[in-house]
């Protein structure tokens, strides 16, 4: 679902003087602004249409379009790049509040209490300088615990020698229920596909600006994420839905997440399919040395 164009929020820009207290009321206004469910959701918006077509190598790979636009639409033309937005400088440590459970808080113990890799196994993933690393070919790192609808606050870098570029530069993604992926990608002065910059819903919604700080600075996300609900039968009655604060800035205003954010080929996502009320989040092992610090999730009432 591409977001209708709007000016993005920038917090630290709006509130200067004010302490991060009242920075983070701010936030909490945001929250509760994103926190009501939709009434009768109208399942028939965005448009969604797919397509077989061949591809470079002459097989057929499958095209998906919302609202007439590609998945990871690479012609600006016909899908725009969001606004660039230089994020104000951060505020300080963004403590967990009281109700919050710490995912990640900077030491190793924190790290082997609290993840593992896909099978339940302790994962191969590394701290350094508190922070935690992905490392390449360990795959995928998941909460023990698992989780519904939550506030979500995490905190990642790229590396700070940036190398490749598109896709191949900072890649890794937050995925809530170990399914919906908010992306992280070095997206500093590096240009791909609107769907997949840093804090899209990947191959489904455009943040509404670019708010990324320069390779190997903090940057942080605080995600409102409310989950999907199903029948009976597995049909999706309800849609997952998106709120995304990017460095202060919001990029996803309380997004109804058309469908799955996996990757079904390079211009296709996944559909929605049933699974449990709660699940773990995960972290992407994309091959590149992404950090992570101070993540901490909240539930919240779906």
């Amino acid at each position: 679902m591409v977001p209708a164009a709007r000016s993005p929020v920038n917090l630290m820009k709006t509130y200067p003087q004010r302490s991060l207290i009242s920075a983070c009321l701010s936030l909490a206004a945001l929250i509760a602004s994103s926190a009501a469910a939709p009434g009768n959701e109208d399942m028939s918006k965005p448009v969604i249409t797919t397509e077989t077509r061949k591809d470079e190598d002459g097989k057929d790979a499958l095209y998906m379009f919302i609202d007439g636009v590609k998945v990871h639409e690479t012609d600006v033309t016909k899908q725009p790049l969001p606004p660039v937005v230089t994020p104000g400088e951060p505020a300080g440590f963004f403590a967990p509040p009281s109700d919050a459970v710490v995912l990640f808080d900077g030491a190793e113990k924190s790290l082997q209490a609290n993840w593992t890799d896909t099978k339940g196994d302790a994962s191969k993933w590394k701290v350094v300088d508190g922070a935690l690393e992905s490392v390449r070919g360990a795959g995928y790192i998941q909460t023990r615990e698992s989780f519904g609808s939550c506030q979500l606050h995490i905190e990642w870098a790229a590396p700070a020698k940036p190398a490749g570029d598109g896709q191949g530069r900072g890649n890794s993604g937050v995925f809530l229920m170990g399914t919906y992926e908010v992306q992280v990608l070095d997206s500093f002065e590096n240009q791909t596909y609107a769907d997949g910059q840093a804090s899209a819903l990947y191959g489904r919604s455009k943040p509404l600006a670019n708010a990324c700080r320069k390779p190997g600075e903090w940057q942080s996300y605080d995600i409102i994420f409310h989950r999907p609900l199903f029948d009976d039968k597995g049909q999706v009655v309800r849609r997952a839905t998106f709120t995304v604060i990017h460095n202060g800035v919001l990029v996803q205003d309380h997004v109804i997440l058309s469908g799955g954010t996996g990757w079904m080929g390079p211009h296709a996502a996944s559909e929605y399919k049933a699974h449990a009320d709660k699940l773990p989040i995960s972290l992407q092992d994309h091959g590149n040395p992404v950090r992570f610090r101070n993540a901490w999730i909240r539930g919240i009432k779906d």
